[in-house]
Parts: structure tokens; C-alpha cells; sequence
């Protein structure tokens, strides 16, 4: 007798199963990326307004005073709609003495490239409406009448657009001062900034601000 023809195999039967799930287990990441990635956006929880690049610099100063501080959790997206969790310090207006900002790139062959950025050496650099989303900070700071715990979303001291998601942790206060700033970061957003004495060099190697 000649061989009857063969039906597909039915999700229901054991090879189905297993091949359902393989095509769950390859395409669960993708979609929880993209169910993420539009919940945060919904909920105004993205932090850079930008895909950030795939490097973190790092930023140093002698210190940081500002006039309306506010600090909460968010997250970045990269270039991979990745999300990125990050801290975001917000300031309404800021000024940085002998800041100086690396970031060290590794090619092939050539090997480490880093990129220094320094200013504010005698007149101080002016940021207003600064946002830095951060993953590292550290240096000796002083705040007056700050707020510990409040509700991100109900943040008012720090920039306009300085709100988290709502029941998420955060902190804000009148003013800041930070010396001896170390802080490590994806992404800095400002709606000016200004650089006095500005100086940028390539060299090889590796020579970062810490």
C-alpha cells in the first residue's frame, strides 16, 4: 500500500510542543523589550530624550553648587531599544569648578582612544536646567531643606521636566553642594551650558578625569 500522506504536526503532540516553546523561548526577550520599552514611554519614565551610545564617560569636578536639586530613578534606551536603569540628578541651575569629562573608546589593532574634555579652570562652567543620568556619584555633599522619600512624581524643586514615576522613590532639595565630584554616566542633557576655558584633545592610552 502506498504511504499515506502526513499532516502537519499539531501544537498539541510532543514535537509541536517543543517547537512552540523554542519559538517562545527566541522571541520572549524581543517582546518584553518592546512591552517595556512602551510601558516606560506611557508612563514618562524614559530619563535621556536620545538612544545613548553603548559607552558610559566619566565626569569629575572640584565642585558642584546648584539651586534646585531633585534625584530619582528612570532609565535610558539605547541605540538597541535596550532599557538602561539609571539615576537621574536633575538641577535647575549649576555651576561646576575644573570639570573634566572621559570617555575611552577601544578600537581593533589600535587599541584604547581617549577623549578629555576639561574647563572651568578659573571662571566656573554654567549649566541651567541640567539632567545627568548617572550610575556612579560620589564626593562630600551639603543640602539644605531636603525631602527624602517623596514620590518621584510629585517632585516641584528641580527643572520643570524633573518628575519620575509615580510610587517611585526619590529626593529633592533648595540647594546642592558636592566637592571633589566623581560620577559616572550614560547621558547629559541641558538647556544651556556654558564652558569657559574650554579644552578637548585624542590621545592613545587610557586617561580618564578618576
Amino acid at each position: 500500500m502506498a504511504d499515506s500522506p502526513q499532516l502537519p504536526e499539531s501544537p498539541d503532540s510532543p514535537e509541536g510542543r517543543v517547537r512552540w516553546r523554542r519559538f517562545a523561548v527566541l522571541t520572549l526577550p524581543a517582546v518584553a523589550v518592546t512591552a517595556g520599552l512602551g510601558i516606560a514611554l506611557a508612563q514618562g519614565a524614559l530619563a535621556a530624550s536620545f538612544a545613548v551610545s553603548g559607552q558610559q564617560f566619566k565626569v569629575s569636578a572640584k565642585s558642584l553648587e546648584g539651586e534646585g536639586f531633585a534625584q530619582y530613578g528612570s532609565v535610558d534606551v539605547n541605540a538597541r531599544e535596550e532599557l538602561i536603569p539609571v539615576a537621574v540628578t536633575a538641577i535647575r541651575e549649576a555651576k561646576l569648578h575644573s570639570l573634566c569629562q572621559s570617555v575611552v573608546t577601544t578600537l581593533p589593532i589600535i587599541g584604547d582612544i581617549s577623549l578629555n574634555l576639561t574647563a572651568g579652570q578659573k571662571a566656573p562652567v554654567e549649566a541651567s536646567n541640567l539632567f545627568v543620568d548617572a550610575t556612579q556619584l560620589s564626593g562630600d555633599a551639603v543640602f539644605t531643606n531636603i525631602e527624602i522619600g517623596r514620590d518621584a512624581s510629585t517632585l516641584d524643586k528641580g527643572p520643570a521636566d524633573a518628575v519620575g514615576m509615580q510610587d517611585l522613590f526619590a529626593q529633592q532639595a533648595d540647594t546642592v553642594s558636592i566637592t571633589d565630584l566623581h560620577q559616572t554616566a550614560w547621558a547629559t542633557n541641558a538647556g544651556t551650558f556654558k564652558l569657559s576655558g574650554l579644552n578637548m584633545n585624542i590621545s592613545k592610552g587610557k586617561k580618564e578625569c578618576f
